[in-house]
């Protein structure tokens, strides 16, 4: 039963350490693409395998990073709290997020056991407990909870230290993750983001965040989509274009970051074409893999 991994690296700048990590991940399982961007200073890795294999490669890959990665020198538009920021595991058919929960728990233990503190997130593992619950802060943040008593990990020590913080570890459903840029200030990104946000009223099971891009001179609207059924891309990307346009900014371009389910590109395909009842069930490739 093949599972999926997104793991996020601190690290978006350095092209030796992102081929180290890519290395020690695509050693052990399937590394289907990596993207990297220099604003963020994040690397956001997509590998496949099974469960055992995909374990070990997820822990050579902490390692590395843990290795080379020193977060007391780290500067990027995305918050993070470790070297190895955020690690979920991904059942990529029905029936399998009880495995995917099983190797996530698997390997917060093996993480833990490494010298790294563990927080497990998402509503599979730590209901009410998403990244941003643990951002608030920062490292420094975090670290005053552990030491005040509010916080402990999961797995691992209970101390954290400044130059590989911590990894979160959870299970969760396949996500979109993208980001549209813009022509205009941080400020109005921001509150387009607050916009199109689940909490902020916007699209159901969205998450996102206005940040500044200085190597491009642009300001983005980072995203990610956790039910893509409930929120078409192709409708967000619209709502933010209008609300961009009230505010006399200028869409850019979007870009998805990692890769996404045939069924979010059906979904816009159809919309763009005007085809009723067109889903990803009516993919030639798709339904022959079926067969």
């Amino acid at each position: 039963m093949l599972l999926e991994s997104v793991p996020n690296f601190s690290e978006g700048r350095d092209r030796a350490t992102i081929d180290a990590i890519g290395d020690a991940l695509g050693s052990r399982a399937r590394l289907l693409d990596v993207h990297s961007d220099p604003d963020h200073n994040r690397s956001v890795f997509t590998l496949a395998g099974e469960p055992d294999e995909l374990l070990e490669a997820l822990v050579a890959g902490i390692e590395v990073a843990r290795e080379r990665i020193d977060l007391r020198s780290h500067e990027g538009v995305h918050p993070r709290l470790g070297a190895a920021d955020v690690v979920p595991v991904v059942p990529l058919v029905a029936g399998a997020m009880e495995r995917a929960k099983e190797t996530a728990l698997r390997l917060a233990e093996r993480v833990g056991g490494l010298g790294l503190p563990v927080f497990l997130y998402g509503e599979e593992l730590a209901p009410g407990r998403g990244p941003a619950f643990f951002r608030w802060g920062g490292v420094e943040g975090l670290a005053e909870r552990m030491a005040g008593g509010e916080l402990a990990p999961d797995f691992g020590p209970g101390e954290l230290d400044p130059s590989t913080g911590t990894v979160l570890v959870g299970a969760r459903r396949p996500l979109v993750a993208f980001n549209v840029n813009l022509h205009g200030s941080l400020e109005d990104a921001r509150a387009i983001a607050g916009v199109v946000r689940e909490s902020g009223g916007g699209f159901q099971g969205v998450r996102a965040l206005g940040l500044e891009l200085p190597s491009m001179g642009l300001v983005q609207v980072s995203m990610n989509v956790e039910d893509v059924e409930a929120a078409a891309l192709h409708e967000i990307v619209a709502r933010i274009e209008h609300e961009a346009a009230e505010r006399g900014m200028e869409l850019v371009g979007s870009e998805l970051v990692g890769l996404m389910p045939a069924s979010a590109v059906a979904a816009a395909a159809g919309d763009a074409l005007r085809l009723e009842g067109f889903d990803s069930s009516r993919v030639l490739e798709l339904r022959l893999l079926e067969r």
